[in-house]
């Protein structure tokens, strides 16, 4: 398993981890297999989807307008005012996992992996873990 650290910088933000995981992938050296991207963050998550800026707005404003920061009066707020962050998290997803092919990430072709920050700007971590098929 490899844990990459980043550094977010706002409060909501998608950031391409493309790059890290396909390191990964190569440096492992699997041909078959399934790699896995995890955070453990509860106000984070990981997705997959187009890497277009419009899109990477369209999806933060919609986030924030189906799930407001201050409109409801979330009784988590009283403790460390980011209810919000955690109830979008709950709409998004902890990992994927997505097939290795011949040694490659097997993403179609408009697709990359996001890490998406909920509660920013803060340090954070995901483990990249890769399992090589044995058929």
């Amino acid at each position: 398993m490899k844990i990459v650290n980043l550094d977010t910088k706002d409060r909501i933000s998608i950031i391409n981890i493309t790059k890290e995981v396909e390191e990964e992938v190569r440096r492992s050296g699997v041909q078959e297999g399934l790699v896995n991207v995890y955070t453990w963050h509860t106000t984070t998550a990981i997705v997959i989807n187009e890497d277009e800026e419009g899109l990477s707005k369209d999806f933060i404003a919609i986030l924030q307008r189906l799930i407001p920061d201050d409109i409801f009066n979330y009784r988590h707020n009283m403790i460390d005012n980011n209810a919000s962050a955690h109830i979008r998290s709950v709409f998004l997803s902890s990992e994927v996992t997505i097939p290795i092919k011949d040694g490659r990430l097997w993403l179609g072709h408009w697709q990359s992996i996001f890490f998406v920050e909920l509660d920013g700007p803060r340090t954070r971590s995901f483990a990249i873990t890769i399992i090589r098929s044995t058929a």
